[in-house]
Protein backbone atom coordinates (compact mmCIF):
# COMPACT_ATOMS: atom_id res chain seq x y z
CA UNK A 1 0.00 0.00 0.00
CA UNK A 2 1.34 3.19 -1.31
CA UNK A 3 1.30 6.18 1.13
CA UNK A 4 -0.83 8.99 0.27
CA UNK A 5 0.47 12.47 0.63
CA UNK A 6 -2.50 13.03 2.70
CA UNK A 7 -1.68 9.93 5.22
CA UNK A 8 0.22 10.71 8.57
CA UNK A 9 2.56 8.17 9.35
CA UNK A 10 2.92 5.70 12.50
CA UNK A 11 5.34 3.61 14.00
CA UNK A 12 3.44 1.53 16.74
CA UNK A 13 5.77 -0.03 19.24
CA UNK A 14 4.37 -3.11 21.67
CA UNK A 15 2.28 -5.58 19.89
CA UNK A 16 0.90 -7.13 23.05
CA UNK A 17 -3.05 -6.43 23.43
CA UNK A 18 -4.10 -3.03 23.40
CA UNK A 19 -1.92 -2.24 19.64
CA UNK A 20 -4.73 -3.64 17.33
CA UNK A 21 -6.96 -1.02 19.00
CA UNK A 22 -4.65 1.12 16.81
CA UNK A 23 -3.52 -0.48 13.79
CA UNK A 24 -6.72 -2.13 13.37
CA UNK A 25 -8.58 1.38 13.07
CA UNK A 26 -5.69 3.12 11.08
CA UNK A 27 -6.01 -0.07 8.64
CA UNK A 28 -9.71 0.29 7.82
CA UNK A 29 -11.48 3.09 8.95
CA UNK A 30 -9.00 5.56 8.34
CA UNK A 31 -7.10 4.33 5.94
CA UNK A 32 -7.46 7.49 3.93
CA UNK A 33 -5.56 10.23 6.76
CA UNK A 34 -3.08 7.08 8.38
CA UNK A 35 -0.68 4.61 7.66
CA UNK A 36 1.17 2.19 9.65
CA UNK A 37 4.68 2.17 8.29
CA UNK A 38 6.58 -0.18 11.12
CA UNK A 39 6.35 -2.11 13.81
CA UNK A 40 8.41 -2.69 16.82
CA UNK A 41 8.52 -5.12 20.00
CA UNK A 42 11.11 -7.14 22.05
CA UNK A 43 9.24 -10.58 20.47
CA UNK A 44 9.67 -11.25 16.47
CA UNK A 45 6.60 -14.08 17.38
CA UNK A 46 4.51 -11.20 18.43
CA UNK A 47 5.28 -8.51 15.48
CA UNK A 48 4.87 -11.66 13.18
CA UNK A 49 1.51 -11.61 14.60
CA UNK A 50 0.72 -8.20 14.22
CA UNK A 51 1.55 -7.95 10.66
CA UNK A 52 -0.56 -11.13 9.83
CA UNK A 53 -2.95 -9.17 11.18
CA UNK A 54 -2.42 -6.24 9.38
CA UNK A 55 -2.59 -7.78 6.17
CA UNK A 56 -5.92 -9.58 7.18
CA UNK A 57 -7.16 -6.12 7.39
CA UNK A 58 -5.93 -4.80 3.93
CA UNK A 59 -3.04 -3.13 4.62
CA UNK A 60 0.49 -3.66 3.45
CA UNK A 61 2.80 -5.45 5.37
CA UNK A 62 5.59 -3.18 7.03
CA UNK A 63 8.59 -3.67 8.23
CA UNK A 64 9.04 -4.75 11.95
CA UNK A 65 12.46 -4.16 14.42
CA UNK A 66 12.81 -5.45 17.96
CA UNK A 67 13.09 -2.78 20.68
CA UNK A 68 16.98 -2.55 20.77
CA UNK A 69 16.37 -1.19 16.92
CA UNK A 70 13.76 1.64 18.27
CA UNK A 71 16.13 4.37 16.49
CA UNK A 72 17.25 2.27 13.59
CA UNK A 73 13.07 2.15 13.14
CA UNK A 74 12.34 5.99 13.11
CA UNK A 75 15.45 6.84 10.92
CA UNK A 76 14.64 4.26 7.90
CA UNK A 77 10.82 4.49 8.24
CA UNK A 78 10.52 8.56 8.97
CA UNK A 79 7.12 8.35 10.96
CA UNK A 80 5.64 11.44 12.18
CA UNK A 81 4.03 9.95 14.82
CA UNK A 82 5.03 7.27 17.09
CA UNK A 83 2.48 5.11 18.77
CA UNK A 84 3.51 3.55 22.44
CA UNK A 85 2.23 0.80 23.89
CA UNK A 86 4.34 -1.25 25.41
CA UNK A 87 4.57 -2.26 29.88
CA UNK A 88 3.78 0.57 31.62
CA UNK A 89 7.28 0.93 33.48
CA UNK A 90 9.31 1.89 29.96
CA UNK A 91 6.55 4.10 28.53
CA UNK A 92 8.86 6.63 29.45
CA UNK A 93 11.61 5.23 27.49
CA UNK A 94 9.91 5.33 24.01
CA UNK A 95 8.27 8.78 24.56
CA UNK A 96 11.53 10.77 25.62
CA UNK A 97 13.74 8.96 22.79
CA UNK A 98 10.69 9.39 19.96
CA UNK A 99 10.81 12.75 20.88
CA UNK A 100 14.13 13.47 20.41
CA UNK A 101 14.16 12.09 17.11
CA UNK A 102 11.31 14.40 15.93
CA UNK A 103 8.21 12.60 16.44
CA UNK A 104 5.13 13.62 18.34
CA UNK A 105 3.71 10.66 20.25
CA UNK A 106 0.41 9.19 21.28
CA UNK A 107 1.02 7.12 24.17
CA UNK A 108 -1.15 4.50 25.92
CA UNK A 109 -2.08 5.58 29.97
CA UNK A 110 -0.83 5.25 32.52
CA UNK A 111 1.82 8.33 30.19
CA UNK A 112 4.44 6.62 32.82
CA UNK A 113 4.71 5.57 36.57
CA UNK A 114 6.57 7.84 38.80
CA UNK A 115 8.00 11.05 39.43
CA UNK A 116 11.73 10.66 38.07
CA UNK A 117 10.14 9.12 34.58
CA UNK A 118 7.35 11.96 34.11
CA UNK A 119 9.95 14.82 34.82
CA UNK A 120 12.11 13.08 31.56
CA UNK A 121 9.32 13.13 29.56
CA UNK A 122 8.19 16.99 30.13
CA UNK A 123 12.26 17.56 29.92
CA UNK A 124 12.10 16.09 26.32
CA UNK A 125 8.94 17.86 25.85
CA UNK A 126 10.45 21.65 26.73
CA UNK A 127 13.73 20.45 24.88
CA UNK A 128 11.78 19.58 22.05
CA UNK A 129 8.95 21.46 21.19
CA UNK A 130 7.04 18.01 20.29
CA UNK A 131 3.66 16.95 21.55
CA UNK A 132 1.94 13.90 23.48
CA UNK A 133 -1.28 12.87 23.59
CA UNK A 134 -2.25 10.42 26.34
CA UNK A 135 -5.58 8.29 25.25
CA UNK A 136 -7.74 8.78 27.85
CA UNK A 137 -10.61 7.13 26.05
CA UNK A 138 -12.99 7.61 29.02
CA UNK A 139 -13.27 11.23 28.22
CA UNK A 140 -15.27 10.59 25.34
CA UNK A 141 -17.75 8.14 26.82
CA UNK A 142 -20.89 10.42 26.14
CA UNK A 143 -22.43 9.91 29.35
CA UNK A 144 -18.90 11.21 30.76
CA UNK A 145 -19.07 13.78 28.61
CA UNK A 146 -22.66 14.92 29.62
CA UNK A 147 -21.15 15.04 33.43
CA UNK A 148 -18.37 17.44 32.46
CA UNK A 149 -21.66 19.57 30.73
CA UNK A 150 -23.74 19.18 33.47
CA UNK A 151 -21.29 20.76 35.85
CA UNK A 152 -20.12 23.07 33.90
CA UNK A 153 -23.69 24.19 33.63
CA UNK A 154 -23.64 24.80 37.29
CA UNK A 155 -26.89 22.22 37.31
CA UNK A 156 -25.41 21.55 41.20
CA UNK A 157 -24.13 24.45 42.26
CA UNK A 158 -20.96 24.49 43.33
CA UNK A 159 -19.93 20.96 43.72
CA UNK A 160 -18.73 19.78 47.43
CA UNK A 161 -18.28 16.45 47.61
CA UNK A 162 -17.78 13.46 45.08
CA UNK A 163 -17.97 9.71 45.77
CA UNK A 164 -16.60 7.67 43.35
CA UNK A 165 -17.02 3.96 43.15
CA UNK A 166 -15.27 1.54 40.82
CA UNK A 167 -16.32 -2.16 40.32
CA UNK A 168 -13.91 -4.67 38.53
CA UNK A 169 -15.44 -8.21 38.00
CA UNK A 170 -13.95 -11.27 38.62
CA UNK A 171 -13.51 -11.63 34.63
CA UNK A 172 -11.72 -8.62 33.91
CA UNK A 173 -10.08 -7.66 37.27
CA UNK A 174 -8.57 -11.01 37.68
CA UNK A 175 -7.01 -10.82 34.27
CA UNK A 176 -4.78 -7.70 36.14
CA UNK A 177 -3.55 -10.78 38.52
CA UNK A 178 -2.37 -13.64 35.60
CA UNK A 179 -0.20 -10.92 33.27
CA UNK A 180 2.59 -8.36 34.05
CA UNK A 181 0.58 -5.83 36.08
CA UNK A 182 1.21 -8.36 39.13
CA UNK A 183 4.59 -6.79 39.39
CA UNK A 184 3.99 -3.38 40.88
CA UNK A 185 7.34 -2.42 39.62
CA UNK A 186 5.66 -2.77 36.21
CA UNK A 187 2.29 -0.32 36.75
CA UNK A 188 2.82 1.11 39.77
CA UNK A 189 -0.07 -0.84 41.09
CA UNK A 190 -4.00 -0.51 39.85
CA UNK A 191 -4.25 2.88 41.64
CA UNK A 192 -1.59 4.42 38.63
CA UNK A 193 -2.32 1.91 35.70
CA UNK A 194 -5.86 1.94 36.17
CA UNK A 195 -6.95 4.60 38.37
CA UNK A 196 -5.67 7.10 36.09
CA UNK A 197 -8.69 6.52 33.99
CA UNK A 198 -10.57 7.92 36.98
CA UNK A 199 -8.68 9.97 38.63
CA UNK A 200 -8.28 12.00 35.25
CA UNK A 201 -12.11 11.63 34.98
CA UNK A 202 -12.37 13.68 38.53
CA UNK A 203 -9.70 16.40 36.98
CA UNK A 204 -11.29 16.45 34.26
CA UNK A 205 -15.07 17.01 35.61
CA UNK A 206 -14.30 19.21 38.64
CA UNK A 207 -11.31 21.45 36.25
CA UNK A 208 -9.12 21.37 39.59
CA UNK A 209 -5.92 19.03 40.81
CA UNK A 210 -5.78 16.87 43.83
CA UNK A 211 -3.71 18.63 47.39
CA UNK A 212 -3.91 16.08 49.84
CA UNK A 213 -4.46 12.16 49.82
CA UNK A 214 -4.86 9.76 52.20
CA UNK A 215 -5.01 6.22 51.09
CA UNK A 216 -5.41 2.60 52.01
CA UNK A 217 -4.95 -0.46 49.92
CA UNK A 218 -4.32 -4.17 50.70
CA UNK A 219 -4.14 -7.30 48.56
CA UNK A 220 -7.56 -9.11 49.98
CA UNK A 221 -8.61 -11.91 47.65
CA UNK A 222 -6.08 -12.51 44.97
CA UNK A 223 -2.66 -14.09 46.33
CA UNK A 224 -1.82 -17.89 47.51
CA UNK A 225 -2.13 -16.80 51.49
CA UNK A 226 -6.01 -15.51 51.01
CA UNK A 227 -6.77 -18.65 48.82
CA UNK A 228 -5.38 -20.27 51.75
CA UNK A 229 -7.34 -18.40 54.39
CA UNK A 230 -10.70 -19.68 52.06
CA UNK A 231 -9.58 -23.12 52.62
CA UNK A 232 -8.14 -23.57 48.89
CA UNK A 233 -5.42 -26.59 48.89
CA UNK A 234 -4.89 -27.08 45.58
CA UNK A 235 -2.47 -24.37 43.62
CA UNK A 236 -0.83 -23.67 40.22
CA UNK A 237 1.62 -21.30 39.09
CA UNK A 238 -0.06 -21.43 35.55
CA UNK A 239 -3.05 -22.68 33.53
CA UNK A 240 -1.34 -24.35 30.49
CA UNK A 241 -0.55 -27.91 31.39
CA UNK A 242 -2.14 -27.56 34.35
CA UNK A 243 -5.25 -30.49 35.81
CA UNK A 244 -6.01 -28.49 38.47
CA UNK A 245 -6.44 -25.25 36.54
CA UNK A 246 -9.07 -27.73 34.69
CA UNK A 247 -11.38 -27.08 37.07
CA UNK A 248 -10.67 -23.17 38.23
CA UNK A 249 -13.26 -20.92 37.02
CA UNK A 250 -10.19 -17.80 37.33
CA UNK A 251 -7.87 -19.79 34.98
CA UNK A 252 -7.28 -18.21 31.21
CA UNK A 253 -6.99 -21.36 29.23
CA UNK A 254 -5.06 -19.73 26.14
CA UNK A 255 -4.41 -22.51 23.70
CA UNK A 256 -8.42 -22.14 23.64
CA UNK A 257 -8.22 -18.44 21.92
CA UNK A 258 -6.65 -18.72 18.37
CA UNK A 259 -5.81 -14.86 19.20
CA UNK A 260 -3.87 -15.33 22.72
CA UNK A 261 -2.78 -18.45 21.33
CA UNK A 262 -0.72 -17.10 18.83
CA UNK A 263 0.11 -13.46 20.50
CA UNK A 264 1.52 -15.66 23.93
CA UNK A 265 1.88 -19.31 23.90
CA UNK A 266 3.16 -19.37 20.80
CA UNK A 267 5.62 -16.41 21.67
CA UNK A 268 6.84 -17.87 24.83
CA UNK A 269 10.04 -19.51 23.64
CA UNK A 270 11.39 -15.96 22.67
CA UNK A 271 11.33 -14.27 26.25
CA UNK A 272 9.41 -16.65 29.17
CA UNK A 273 6.22 -14.39 29.13
CA UNK A 274 3.47 -16.17 31.03
CA UNK A 275 0.17 -14.72 30.17
CA UNK A 276 -1.80 -17.26 32.24
CA UNK A 277 -0.92 -17.33 35.53
CA UNK A 278 -2.49 -18.30 38.87
CA UNK A 279 -4.64 -15.34 40.06
CA UNK A 280 -3.83 -17.44 43.36
CA UNK A 281 0.03 -17.91 42.86
CA UNK A 282 2.67 -16.24 44.58
CA UNK A 283 4.77 -13.18 43.52
CA UNK A 284 1.51 -10.90 43.49
CA UNK A 285 2.45 -7.46 44.54
CA UNK A 286 -0.28 -4.99 43.55
CA UNK A 287 -3.81 -4.27 45.37
CA UNK A 288 -6.94 -5.87 44.95
CA UNK A 289 -8.93 -3.61 47.89
CA UNK A 290 -8.22 0.31 47.39
CA UNK A 291 -9.95 3.16 49.23
CA UNK A 292 -8.62 7.22 49.17
CA UNK A 293 -9.92 10.15 50.54
CA UNK A 294 -8.77 13.41 48.52
CA UNK A 295 -9.17 17.00 48.57
CA UNK A 296 -9.17 19.37 45.83
CA UNK A 297 -7.29 22.77 45.68
CA UNK A 298 -10.76 23.82 45.05
CA UNK A 299 -12.10 22.84 48.15
CA UNK A 300 -14.12 19.57 47.19
CA UNK A 301 -13.16 16.18 48.36
CA UNK A 302 -13.35 12.53 46.62
CA UNK A 303 -13.86 9.53 48.55
CA UNK A 304 -12.89 6.53 45.86
CA UNK A 305 -12.98 3.09 45.88
CA UNK A 306 -11.44 0.46 43.50
CA UNK A 307 -12.41 -3.09 43.54
CA UNK A 308 -10.63 -6.11 41.78
CA UNK A 309 -13.37 -8.57 42.26
CA UNK A 310 -16.83 -7.43 41.88
CA UNK A 311 -19.47 -9.49 40.66
CA UNK A 312 -20.88 -6.75 38.24
CA UNK A 313 -18.17 -4.14 36.30
CA UNK A 314 -18.62 -0.30 36.26
CA UNK A 315 -18.96 2.68 38.54
CA UNK A 316 -21.40 4.63 40.80
CA UNK A 317 -20.40 8.66 40.80
CA UNK A 318 -22.43 10.64 43.06
CA UNK A 319 -21.67 14.71 43.06
CA UNK A 320 -23.20 16.95 45.78
CA UNK A 321 -23.37 20.69 45.57
CA UNK A 322 -24.68 23.54 46.91
CA UNK A 323 -27.60 23.56 44.63
CA UNK A 324 -28.19 19.15 44.18
CA UNK A 325 -26.94 16.14 43.92
CA UNK A 326 -25.93 14.36 40.64
CA UNK A 327 -26.09 10.41 40.60
CA UNK A 328 -24.26 8.32 37.66
CA UNK A 329 -24.39 4.51 37.39
CA UNK A 330 -22.60 2.58 34.60
CA UNK A 331 -22.43 -0.79 33.90
CA UNK A 332 -19.77 -2.68 31.29
CA UNK A 333 -20.15 -5.86 29.80
CA UNK A 334 -17.32 -8.13 30.83
CA UNK A 335 -14.16 -9.20 29.11
CA UNK A 336 -10.47 -10.61 29.18
CA UNK A 337 -7.70 -8.40 27.25
CA UNK A 338 -7.36 -9.42 23.87
CA UNK A 339 -9.54 -12.84 24.43
CA UNK A 340 -12.47 -11.95 22.49
CA UNK A 341 -14.13 -8.51 20.23
CA UNK A 342 -11.86 -5.76 20.63
CA UNK A 343 -15.23 -3.29 19.91
CA UNK A 344 -17.11 -5.24 23.25
CA UNK A 345 -14.14 -4.52 25.67
CA UNK A 346 -15.72 -2.10 28.33
CA UNK A 347 -18.82 -1.78 26.16
CA UNK A 348 -22.21 -0.65 28.11
CA UNK A 349 -24.60 -2.98 29.49
CA UNK A 350 -26.93 0.13 31.11
CA UNK A 351 -26.12 3.46 31.95
CA UNK A 352 -27.91 6.34 34.12
CA UNK A 353 -27.66 10.01 35.18
CA UNK A 354 -30.40 11.31 37.47
CA UNK A 355 -30.22 14.88 38.43
CA UNK A 356 -31.66 16.11 41.87
CA UNK A 357 -32.19 19.59 43.00
CA UNK A 358 -33.08 21.01 45.55
CA UNK A 359 -36.69 21.40 46.34
CA UNK A 360 -37.21 19.73 42.93
CA UNK A 361 -38.36 16.04 41.77
CA UNK A 362 -35.55 14.20 40.55
CA UNK A 363 -35.05 14.36 36.70
CA UNK A 364 -33.24 11.52 34.49
CA UNK A 365 -31.26 12.92 32.17
CA UNK A 366 -31.09 12.16 28.55
CA UNK A 367 -27.44 10.57 27.75
CA UNK A 368 -26.72 10.47 23.88
CA UNK A 369 -26.30 6.90 22.15
CA UNK A 370 -23.11 5.82 21.82
CA UNK A 371 -21.64 1.72 20.75
CA UNK A 372 -18.27 0.36 21.31
CA UNK A 373 -15.62 -0.30 23.55
CA UNK A 374 -15.51 1.64 27.08
CA UNK A 375 -18.82 3.00 27.28
CA UNK A 376 -18.74 4.22 23.32
CA UNK A 377 -15.65 6.82 24.29
CA UNK A 378 -12.85 4.14 22.17
CA UNK A 379 -14.78 5.10 18.77
CA UNK A 380 -14.47 9.18 19.29
CA UNK A 381 -11.14 8.71 20.87
CA UNK A 382 -10.25 7.43 17.14
CA UNK A 383 -12.05 9.84 15.46
CA UNK A 384 -10.09 12.63 17.22
CA UNK A 385 -6.70 10.96 16.72
CA UNK A 386 -6.74 9.68 12.95
CA UNK A 387 -10.06 11.25 11.60
CA UNK A 388 -10.92 14.51 10.29
CA UNK A 389 -13.72 15.33 12.73
CA UNK A 390 -11.40 17.32 15.33
CA UNK A 391 -14.13 20.17 14.88
CA UNK A 392 -16.97 18.16 15.68
CA UNK A 393 -15.31 16.30 18.62
CA UNK A 394 -14.46 19.16 20.41
CA UNK A 395 -10.71 18.25 21.17
CA UNK A 396 -9.92 20.93 22.86
CA UNK A 397 -12.21 20.00 25.17
CA UNK A 398 -11.24 16.53 25.49
CA UNK A 399 -7.90 16.04 24.14
CA UNK A 400 -5.50 14.71 26.73
CA UNK A 401 -1.54 15.93 27.06
CA UNK A 402 1.38 14.67 28.76
CA UNK A 403 0.49 17.85 31.57
CA UNK A 404 -3.23 15.78 31.86
CA UNK A 405 -1.25 12.44 31.71
CA UNK A 406 1.03 13.44 34.75
CA UNK A 407 -1.91 15.12 36.66
CA UNK A 408 -3.61 11.86 36.01
CA UNK A 409 -0.90 9.92 38.05
CA UNK A 410 -0.46 12.26 41.22
CA UNK A 411 -3.09 11.28 43.07
CA UNK A 412 -2.13 7.18 42.81
CA UNK A 413 1.37 8.18 43.27
CA UNK A 414 0.68 9.98 46.37
CA UNK A 415 -1.60 7.26 47.79
CA UNK A 416 0.96 4.41 47.23
CA UNK A 417 2.85 6.80 49.72
CA UNK A 418 -0.02 6.99 51.99
CA UNK A 419 -0.21 3.38 51.83
CA UNK A 420 3.08 2.90 52.46
CA UNK A 421 3.42 5.10 55.58
CA UNK A 422 -0.13 5.40 56.80
CA UNK A 423 0.31 9.15 56.44
CA UNK A 424 -1.51 11.86 54.79
CA UNK A 425 0.06 13.09 51.65
CA UNK A 426 0.47 16.41 50.10
CA UNK A 427 0.57 16.46 46.38
CA UNK A 428 3.13 18.28 45.36
CA UNK A 429 3.08 21.57 43.77
CA UNK A 430 6.47 20.64 42.42
CA UNK A 431 8.78 17.96 40.38
CA UNK A 432 12.49 17.48 41.17
CA UNK A 433 15.26 15.22 39.25
CA UNK A 434 17.29 15.73 42.11
CA UNK A 435 16.72 12.90 45.19
CA UNK A 436 15.59 14.57 48.88
CA UNK A 437 15.31 13.68 52.17
CA UNK A 438 12.23 13.39 53.71
CA UNK A 439 10.84 14.57 57.01
CA UNK A 440 6.99 14.96 58.44
CA UNK A 441 5.25 17.06 60.41
CA UNK A 442 3.45 16.70 63.41
CA UNK A 443 0.41 16.59 60.98
CA UNK A 444 1.93 13.66 58.76
CA UNK A 445 2.92 16.29 55.99
CA UNK A 446 5.91 15.15 54.53
CA UNK A 447 8.48 18.60 53.43
CA UNK A 448 11.94 18.90 52.40
CA UNK A 449 13.73 22.82 52.91
CA UNK A 450 14.81 24.02 49.35
CA UNK A 451 16.60 27.13 48.02
CA UNK A 452 16.04 27.80 45.31
CA UNK A 453 15.29 30.79 42.40
CA UNK A 454 11.91 31.33 40.29
CA UNK A 455 11.79 33.43 37.24
CA UNK A 456 9.03 33.58 35.22
CA UNK A 457 8.94 32.80 31.63
CA UNK A 458 7.20 35.62 29.24
CA UNK A 459 7.77 38.13 32.14
CA UNK A 460 10.05 40.22 34.04
CA UNK A 461 9.21 38.99 37.90
CA UNK A 462 12.04 37.39 39.70
CA UNK A 463 12.34 36.60 43.57
CA UNK A 464 13.70 34.13 45.68
CA UNK A 465 12.12 31.50 48.09
CA UNK A 466 13.72 30.22 51.37
CA UNK A 467 11.90 27.53 53.69
CA UNK A 468 10.18 24.56 53.26
CA UNK A 469 8.57 23.89 50.43
CA UNK A 470 5.78 21.07 50.37
CA UNK A 471 7.03 17.95 48.11
CA UNK A 472 6.70 14.40 47.72
CA UNK A 473 9.34 12.57 46.38
CA UNK A 474 7.93 10.40 43.58
CA UNK A 475 4.78 12.82 42.61
CA UNK A 476 4.92 15.28 39.85
CA UNK A 477 3.19 18.41 39.27
CA UNK A 478 4.71 19.81 36.63
CA UNK A 479 2.72 22.16 33.86
CA UNK A 480 4.46 23.72 30.81
CA UNK A 481 1.70 26.49 29.66
CA UNK A 482 1.66 30.06 29.09
CA UNK A 483 2.42 31.02 32.30
CA UNK A 484 5.48 28.18 33.36
CA UNK A 485 7.51 29.24 36.58
CA UNK A 486 10.82 27.76 36.21
CA UNK A 487 12.27 26.78 39.44
CA UNK A 488 16.53 26.00 39.43
CA UNK A 489 18.04 24.28 42.30
CA UNK A 490 21.64 23.35 42.91
CA UNK A 491 21.69 19.52 41.90
CA UNK A 492 18.51 19.86 39.43
CA UNK A 493 15.38 21.88 38.50
CA UNK A 494 11.44 21.81 38.31
CA UNK A 495 9.04 23.29 37.22
CA UNK A 496 5.88 25.15 38.99
CA UNK A 497 2.44 26.26 37.29
CA UNK A 498 0.72 29.31 39.18
CA UNK A 499 -2.46 29.43 39.12
CA UNK A 500 -3.25 25.72 38.88
CA UNK A 501 -4.97 25.01 35.68
CA UNK A 502 -6.21 21.63 34.38
CA UNK A 503 -6.79 20.74 30.23
CA UNK A 504 -4.36 23.47 29.21
CA UNK A 505 -2.71 21.46 25.80
CA UNK A 506 0.88 22.06 23.99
Amino acid sequence: MAESPKQKKYALIGTGGRSSFFYSAIATTYKATSIIVALCDTNQTRLDFANTQLQSLGHAPVPTYKASAFDQMIHETKPDEVIITTIDRTHHTYIVRALELGCNVVTEKPMTIDAPRCQEIFSAVERTGKKVRVTFNYRYAPHNTKVWELLREGAIGEVTSVHFEWMLNTSHGADYFRRWHRDKRNNGGLLVHKSTHHFDLVNFWLNSRPATVYAQGDLKFYGRENAEKRGVAEFYSRAHGSEIAKTDPFALHLEQNEKLRKMYLDAEHEDGYYRDQSVFGDGISIEDTMNLLVRYENGAVLTYSLTAYAPWEGFRVSFNGTGGRLEVEVVENSYVNSGGEQSLEGSLESRTITLRKLFEKPVDIEIPDSVGAHGGGDEVLLADLFGERGAEINQDMRAASHIDGALSILTGICANQSIATGQVVKVPQACTRRKASIKRDATGTSTIASKCTIREKRGIRRRRIRGPRQIIRGAVDGKISQRMIHVKYPQGRFYYQNPPTINSHV
